[in-house]
Protein backbone atom coordinates (compact mmCIF):
# COMPACT_ATOMS: atom_id res chain seq x y z
CA UNK A 1 0.00 0.00 0.00
CA UNK A 2 1.39 3.40 -0.98
CA UNK A 3 1.90 6.31 1.35
CA UNK A 4 -1.38 8.15 1.83
CA UNK A 5 -1.65 11.95 1.42
CA UNK A 6 -2.59 12.18 5.12
CA UNK A 7 0.58 10.37 6.21
CA UNK A 8 2.72 12.28 3.73
CA UNK A 9 1.48 15.54 5.22
CA UNK A 10 1.95 14.20 8.76
CA UNK A 11 5.54 13.23 8.01
CA UNK A 12 6.28 16.61 6.46
CA UNK A 13 4.85 18.41 9.49
CA UNK A 14 6.80 16.27 11.98
CA UNK A 15 10.10 16.71 10.16
CA UNK A 16 9.50 20.45 9.97
CA UNK A 17 8.68 20.55 13.70
CA UNK A 18 5.28 22.08 13.09
CA UNK A 19 3.25 22.77 16.26
CA UNK A 20 0.98 19.86 17.16
CA UNK A 21 2.49 17.52 14.55
CA UNK A 22 3.99 15.08 17.05
CA UNK A 23 0.76 14.93 19.05
CA UNK A 24 -1.12 14.12 15.84
CA UNK A 25 1.44 11.42 15.04
CA UNK A 26 1.03 9.82 18.48
CA UNK A 27 -2.76 9.99 18.27
CA UNK A 28 -2.67 8.24 14.89
CA UNK A 29 -0.11 5.52 15.59
CA UNK A 30 -0.06 4.83 19.33
CA UNK A 31 -2.67 2.09 18.85
CA UNK A 32 -0.47 0.43 16.24
CA UNK A 33 2.52 0.55 18.58
CA UNK A 34 0.55 -0.96 21.47
CA UNK A 35 -0.64 -3.75 19.18
CA UNK A 36 2.94 -4.47 18.10
CA UNK A 37 4.10 -4.61 21.72
CA UNK A 38 1.40 -7.09 22.72
CA UNK A 39 1.83 -9.22 19.61
CA UNK A 40 5.62 -9.33 19.90
CA UNK A 41 5.45 -10.25 23.58
CA UNK A 42 2.97 -13.01 22.74
CA UNK A 43 5.22 -14.44 20.02
CA UNK A 44 8.16 -14.47 22.44
CA UNK A 45 6.03 -15.97 25.23
CA UNK A 46 6.83 -12.95 27.39
CA UNK A 47 4.36 -11.96 30.09
CA UNK A 48 4.03 -8.19 30.34
CA UNK A 49 1.89 -6.01 32.58
CA UNK A 50 0.16 -2.76 31.58
CA UNK A 51 3.05 -0.70 32.96
CA UNK A 52 5.48 -2.79 30.89
CA UNK A 53 3.41 -2.10 27.78
CA UNK A 54 3.48 1.63 28.47
CA UNK A 55 7.22 1.50 29.12
CA UNK A 56 7.92 -0.35 25.86
CA UNK A 57 5.63 1.93 23.85
CA UNK A 58 7.36 4.97 25.33
CA UNK A 59 10.76 3.52 24.38
CA UNK A 60 9.58 3.00 20.80
CA UNK A 61 8.31 6.58 20.59
CA UNK A 62 11.56 7.90 22.06
CA UNK A 63 13.58 6.04 19.44
CA UNK A 64 11.35 7.40 16.67
CA UNK A 65 11.99 10.96 17.92
CA UNK A 66 15.73 10.37 18.51
CA UNK A 67 18.26 12.13 16.30
CA UNK A 68 15.71 14.62 14.99
CA UNK A 69 13.17 11.98 13.87
CA UNK A 70 15.94 9.82 12.39
CA UNK A 71 13.58 6.85 11.94
CA UNK A 72 11.07 8.94 10.01
CA UNK A 73 13.77 10.56 7.88
CA UNK A 74 14.88 7.11 6.70
CA UNK A 75 11.40 6.27 5.46
CA UNK A 76 11.40 6.12 1.66
CA UNK A 77 7.67 5.81 1.09
CA UNK A 78 7.94 2.38 -0.52
CA UNK A 79 5.23 1.01 1.78
CA UNK A 80 2.52 2.46 3.97
CA UNK A 81 3.74 4.38 7.00
CA UNK A 82 1.86 1.94 9.24
CA UNK A 83 3.76 -1.02 7.75
CA UNK A 84 7.10 0.74 8.16
CA UNK A 85 6.37 1.70 11.77
CA UNK A 86 5.22 -1.85 12.55
CA UNK A 87 8.60 -3.21 11.41
CA UNK A 88 10.50 -0.56 13.36
CA UNK A 89 8.39 -0.99 16.50
CA UNK A 90 8.75 -4.77 16.42
CA UNK A 91 12.54 -4.52 16.07
CA UNK A 92 12.79 -2.15 19.05
CA UNK A 93 10.39 -4.25 21.11
CA UNK A 94 12.30 -7.50 20.42
CA UNK A 95 15.53 -5.79 21.42
CA UNK A 96 14.10 -4.40 24.66
CA UNK A 97 12.43 -7.68 25.65
CA UNK A 98 15.69 -9.51 24.99
CA UNK A 99 17.65 -7.01 27.10
CA UNK A 100 15.23 -7.50 29.96
CA UNK A 101 15.50 -11.24 29.59
CA UNK A 102 19.27 -11.26 29.92
CA UNK A 103 19.05 -8.83 32.85
CA UNK A 104 16.81 -11.30 34.66
CA UNK A 105 19.32 -14.09 34.04
CA UNK A 106 21.92 -12.37 36.22
CA UNK A 107 19.62 -10.59 38.68
CA UNK A 108 19.01 -13.50 41.14
CA UNK A 109 22.64 -13.42 42.25
CA UNK A 110 22.94 -9.69 42.80
CA UNK A 111 23.74 -8.90 46.43
CA UNK A 112 20.35 -9.50 48.05
CA UNK A 113 18.66 -12.59 46.58
CA UNK A 114 16.29 -12.77 49.55
CA UNK A 115 14.82 -9.41 48.51
CA UNK A 116 14.35 -10.37 44.86
CA UNK A 117 10.65 -11.21 45.06
CA UNK A 118 9.78 -8.03 46.97
CA UNK A 119 11.66 -5.81 44.56
CA UNK A 120 10.32 -7.43 41.42
CA UNK A 121 6.76 -7.08 42.68
CA UNK A 122 7.20 -3.38 43.38
CA UNK A 123 9.07 -2.43 40.23
CA UNK A 124 8.19 -4.75 37.34
CA UNK A 125 8.79 -2.29 34.52
CA UNK A 126 12.22 -0.93 35.46
CA UNK A 127 13.80 -3.48 37.77
CA UNK A 128 15.77 -5.33 35.09
CA UNK A 129 16.45 -2.25 32.97
CA UNK A 130 18.34 -0.53 35.79
CA UNK A 131 20.94 -3.31 35.65
CA UNK A 132 21.70 -3.09 31.92
CA UNK A 133 24.97 -1.28 32.55
CA UNK A 134 26.05 -4.12 34.81
CA UNK A 135 24.88 -6.68 32.26
CA UNK A 136 27.09 -5.10 29.61
CA UNK A 137 30.07 -5.21 31.98
CA UNK A 138 29.37 -8.84 32.83
CA UNK A 139 29.10 -9.84 29.18
CA UNK A 140 32.51 -8.31 28.53
CA UNK A 141 34.01 -10.84 30.95
CA UNK A 142 32.82 -13.84 28.94
CA UNK A 143 35.03 -15.59 26.37
CA UNK A 144 34.46 -14.22 22.88
CA UNK A 145 32.40 -17.13 21.54
CA UNK A 146 30.13 -17.31 24.61
CA UNK A 147 29.70 -13.54 24.54
CA UNK A 148 28.63 -13.58 20.90
CA UNK A 149 26.17 -16.42 21.47
CA UNK A 150 24.64 -14.60 24.46
CA UNK A 151 24.43 -11.32 22.54
CA UNK A 152 22.81 -12.89 19.51
CA UNK A 153 20.30 -14.91 21.51
CA UNK A 154 19.33 -12.49 24.28
CA UNK A 155 20.11 -9.03 22.92
CA UNK A 156 19.16 -9.58 19.28
CA UNK A 157 16.53 -12.28 19.71
CA UNK A 158 18.19 -14.69 17.25
CA UNK A 159 17.10 -18.33 17.09
CA UNK A 160 19.51 -21.22 17.64
CA UNK A 161 19.49 -21.87 13.89
CA UNK A 162 20.36 -18.25 13.08
CA UNK A 163 23.16 -18.26 15.63
CA UNK A 164 24.50 -21.52 14.21
CA UNK A 165 24.63 -20.01 10.74
CA UNK A 166 26.12 -16.69 11.85
CA UNK A 167 28.87 -18.18 14.03
CA UNK A 168 29.35 -21.44 12.12
CA UNK A 169 28.88 -23.63 15.18
CA UNK A 170 26.70 -26.76 15.62
CA UNK A 171 23.12 -25.84 16.51
CA UNK A 172 23.02 -28.53 19.21
CA UNK A 173 25.95 -26.90 21.04
CA UNK A 174 24.25 -23.54 21.54
CA UNK A 175 22.09 -24.58 24.48
CA UNK A 176 25.14 -25.83 26.37
CA UNK A 177 27.06 -22.63 25.58
CA UNK A 178 24.20 -20.48 26.88
CA UNK A 179 23.96 -22.61 30.02
CA UNK A 180 27.66 -22.21 30.78
CA UNK A 181 27.47 -18.49 30.07
CA UNK A 182 24.53 -18.03 32.46
CA UNK A 183 26.46 -19.78 35.24
CA UNK A 184 29.45 -17.50 34.69
CA UNK A 185 27.24 -14.41 34.58
CA UNK A 186 25.63 -15.37 37.89
CA UNK A 187 29.02 -16.05 39.46
CA UNK A 188 30.44 -12.73 38.27
CA UNK A 189 27.28 -10.90 39.35
CA UNK A 190 27.92 -11.78 43.00
CA UNK A 191 30.65 -9.16 43.06
CA UNK A 192 28.34 -6.32 42.04
CA UNK A 193 27.20 -3.75 44.62
CA UNK A 194 23.46 -3.63 45.44
CA UNK A 195 21.56 -1.25 43.18
CA UNK A 196 18.13 -1.30 44.82
CA UNK A 197 16.59 -0.11 48.02
CA UNK A 198 13.13 -1.44 48.80
CA UNK A 199 12.17 1.57 50.87
CA UNK A 200 8.70 2.74 49.74
CA UNK A 201 10.09 6.26 49.25
CA UNK A 202 12.22 4.94 46.40
CA UNK A 203 9.25 3.54 44.49
CA UNK A 204 6.49 6.14 44.06
CA UNK A 205 3.18 4.80 42.96
CA UNK A 206 2.49 4.94 39.25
Amino acid sequence: MALTPLDRDLLKRCLAHKPGAWNDFVDRYLGVIYHVVHHTAHLRSATIKPEDTEDLAAEILLQIVAQDYGVLRKFRGESSLATYLTVIARRICVHELARRSVAKEVQPSVAHPDLEDVESDEEPATHGMENLEEVEKLLAKLPSREREVVRLHYLEGRSYEEISTALKIPVNSIGAILSRARKKLRKNARGLPPRHNISPTKHPEK
